[in-house]
């Protein structure tokens, strides 16, 4: 008997153990092509230090309150009665970028991406999947909350217009934290399916290390597409004045109806949102020829997402994403007959002045999924007479992250503490200001924008945050008052944390 129990007991033992190594980031290896490839000689690039820093970035936007395990430790509790205004907690979350605002649509998409990041190479992130696999957690916790009650979502806390009005660290905010919502008589499709995607991403990231929080998450997120898909409308109508311009819904949102349904159909594997896809895919625009990825517009990766479906998956019923796939990689390959991409002379991908950076970042992520989803399939894409293969993807992808990390004309890193040079004025309340440690007495509203003003360097290193980036000259002129160029957002780190973890295991760093 005695026999039977400590043999149980090592069962147990073990199991437990099993568990432990597949939720404390030991890579699980599935059959995957990569692994066979050799590595190459020479990488420009650290990729591994830099795959760390860009998931640190999250431990510096958090709001709540912090655990024992911050390392950005210039940053202290802010924001605790969140939620307060309406009776609800709201504590915790992410704010979105330099300033004191939670903005539920950014902070959702966010979510997503590093979800989709963890989904397609945390296999290979090794030591750095408990990092990332925390940052998305410490984004769920909150989207839960603001998900609690049924038809209703807590879309944002803080108002815009006079938290700008101050420059402030979180820690001594003293602008109104109002809450905004949505529910049925002042819907928001876009925010509440986005959502709905970052709740069912998340679950597929839980599923084997937390079974019973990802049952949870993909719970929620079911029932928050319903009301998104049943009561449609735009939340930048009803909240326009709380809501625009920051994050105004501008590509409507059919996009996101689309791709939170591809999520849940990847989430649960049910038919009906395979069905759903098949029966709305057109009216909600997958077809469309826009070739911009990011918080607002989904369409290209809702096409990239099911193309998946369709060549890993075999979901024969999707092959027409790959061609509105394809049609979206052409549009990159300079020279192809239906290129359509602007780049800066020194190569770096150009959509627009504001937070250009989000877009290389999700692009490369996005081309080197593609080219991992083609490989698989054998397949490559062809653009009129132009035969693109899944390596040529990958150059384009590591050509725009290796140009983000220095390789450009100012040798200047855009990632906050990586490299030798890097932006020292980054427009960030809480980097700019001294820390509580260094200051401990409250810093007033105004008085902070002295420093603001100020050619003096941020006193406390955001590591890893991504900037909005140079223009399309390549010029950084790195000051702390042009938000355009030197602010960070979760949304750009969130995409480059699958990319580099890609690279930094192609070089063998990982």
């Amino acid at each position: 008997m005695a026999f039977s129990v400590s043999s149980f007991t090592l069962l147990v033992l073990f199991s437990c153990f099993a568990t432990f190594l597949v939720c404390h980031g030991f890579p699980v290896h599935h059959n995957n092509p990569f692994h066979h490839r050799r590595h190459p000689r020479f990488a420009s690039h650290n990729y591994r230090d830099a795959l760390t820093k860009s998931i640190l970035f999250f431990e510096g936007q958090r709001s709540g309150k912090l655990p024992s395990s911050q390392r950005i430790t210039w940053r202290r509790d802010s924001g605790l009665t969140d939620g307060s205004a309406m009776h609800v907690d709201l504590v915790g979350g992410y704010y979105d970028a330099g300033d004191n605002v939670k903005f539920g649509f950014p902070m959702a998409f966010t979510t997503t991406m590093l979800s989709w990041s963890v989904l397609e190479f945390g296999g290979l992130m090794k030591g750095e999947l408990q990092n990332a696999r925390e940052a998305i957690r410490w984004a769920t916790d909150y989207l839960l909350k603001a998900t609690a009650h049924p038809d209703t979502i807590y879309v944002q806390v803080g108002d815009a217009n006079k938290d700008h009005a101050c420059w402030e660290r979180p820690e001594d905010m003293d602008t109104p934290r109002s809450v905004y919502k949505v529910d049925k008589n002042s819907p928001g499709s876009e925010v509440a399916a986005e959502t709905a995607a970052a709740l069912a991403a998340a679950s597929l990231v839980f599923r084997r290390c937390d079974p019973t929080y990802a049952k949870l998450l993909v719970r929620r997120a079911i029932r928050v597409f319903q009301f998104a898909d049943k009561y449609r409308g735009a939340y930048s109508n009803g909240l326009k004045k709380y809501v625009c311009p920051f994050y105004c819904s501008y590509s409507g949102y059919e996009d996101e109806l689309l791709w939170g349904a591809a999520w849940l159909h990847k989430a649960t594997k049910n038919p009906t949102y395979l069905n759903y896809i098949q029966v709305n895919g057109q009216t909600l625009g997958a077809a469309q020829f826009d070739n911009t990825f990011g918080w607002d517009n989904k369409h290209v990766g809702a096409r990239i997402l099911l193309s998946k479906a369709f060549l890993v998956q075999k979901v024969q019923s999707l092959h027409d994403y790959k061609d509105h796939a394809d049609n979206f990689i052409c549009s990159l390959i300079q020279g192809a007959p239906f290129s359509s991409a602007q780049y800066t002379p020194g190569g770096l991908l150009f959509k627009m002045n504001d937070s250009n950076m989000q877009y290389v970042t999700s692009t490369s992520f996005l081309l080197l999924s593609y080219a991992k989803y083609l490989t698989y399939a054998r397949k490559i894409v062809n653009c009129g007479v132009t035969a693109v293969t899944p390596k040529r993807l990958r150059n384009i992808a590591k050509k725009q992250v290796d140009y983000l990390l220095g390789d450009n004309p100012l040798k200047m890193s855009y990632m906050v503490g990586y490299g030798p040079r890097y932006p020292q004025r980054i427009h960030h309340r809480g980097s700019s200001l001294p820390s509580m440690a260094a200051h401990p007495a409250k810093i007033q509203c105004s008085s902070g924008f002295s420093v603001m003003n100020s050619q003096s360097p941020n006193p406390n290193i955001l590591v890893g945050a991504i900037v909005g980036g140079p223009d399309e000259h390549d010029r950084f002129p790195d000051e702390r008052s042009d938000y355009e160029q030197s602010e960070p957002a979760t949304y750009m780190n969130a995409p480059l944390v699958g990319a580099l973890a890609y690279l930094a295991h192609s070089f063998g760093q990982l």
